[in-house]
């Protein structure tokens, strides 16, 4: 065991996990605005805007994270029209294709939590709001998304740990966050154990305080749909 290669290597870890929460809440921020349009249009009326959104979210929960990640930051830059149009300082930055590689994923993961949260609303609510004489637009800032939001906790929840751990791959395409920066130190070092045990363990830390957080949470906001024994 070379524990001491660890400990003179924190400080790299510790850059690590900052680059791992950036992506992570930057991801998981873009696409939660993304995906609470995309639930109401999921459930809409309208068969061709229902399944438009399905076919977007059918495509990027049926394909590997790790396969969309490579298309992005690989694929796109065998076409000569997006190396040459003004979008391409973005594109060829791995940071901007990863974050947009997790937006497109945890987007279409999360549309379906919600849209799912939305159509186990009590129809008595919407009926109730209705009857107060509410718009479409006030019943939904009112009481579709609040109640969608709470309905939705817990597998959203379980949702941000996928994204958090997902982070790991980042290192595929030269982002050193924490798996990135185990991966450097087993080559710089020639040791397998230390570094990957040491990451598993920030990301284990990362992962309870965020299960914590989130149960305080759902206490809070959603304290109210659990079961209650008399």
């Amino acid at each position: 065991m070379n524990w001491d290669v660890i400990s003179e290597n924190l400080p790299q870890y510790l850059e690590g996990a900052k680059l791992t929460l950036l992506l992570t809440f930057a991801s998981l921020a873009t696409s939660f605005f993304l995906a609470v349009p995309l639930a109401f249009l999921r459930n809409s009326d309208n068969r061709a805007i229902r399944y438009g959104v399905m076919s977007y979210t059918v495509v990027f929960r049926g394909t590997p994270l790790l396969v969309q990640l490579f298309l992005i930051y690989f694929g796109l830059a065998q076409f000569g029209a997006v190396r040459e149009s003004v979008f391409w300082p973005w594109l060829s930055d791995p940071l901007v294709c990863v974050i947009a590689a997790f937006v497109l994923n945890t987007t279409a993961y999360t549309t379906e939590i919600f849209a799912g949260g939305l159509r186990h609303i009590p129809v008595g609510e919407i009926e109730a709001a209705r009857a107060y004489g509410m718009s479409p637009f006030t019943q939904a800032r009112r009481i579709q998304i609040p109640a969608m939001l709470t309905r939705s906790l817990p597998l959203y929840g379980n949702e941000m740990i996928m994204m958090l751990h997902a982070t790991s791959l980042a290192s595929t395409v030269t982002l050193l966050e924490v798996t990135g920066v185990a991966r450097s130190i087993t080559l710089n070092y020639y040791i397998q154990f230390e570094p990957y045990v040491t990451a598993a363990a920030i990301y284990l830390t990362l992962t309870f305080v965020l299960v914590s957080a989130f149960q305080i949470v759902e206490k809070r906001w959603a304290g109210y749909l659990e079961a209650r024994i008399n």
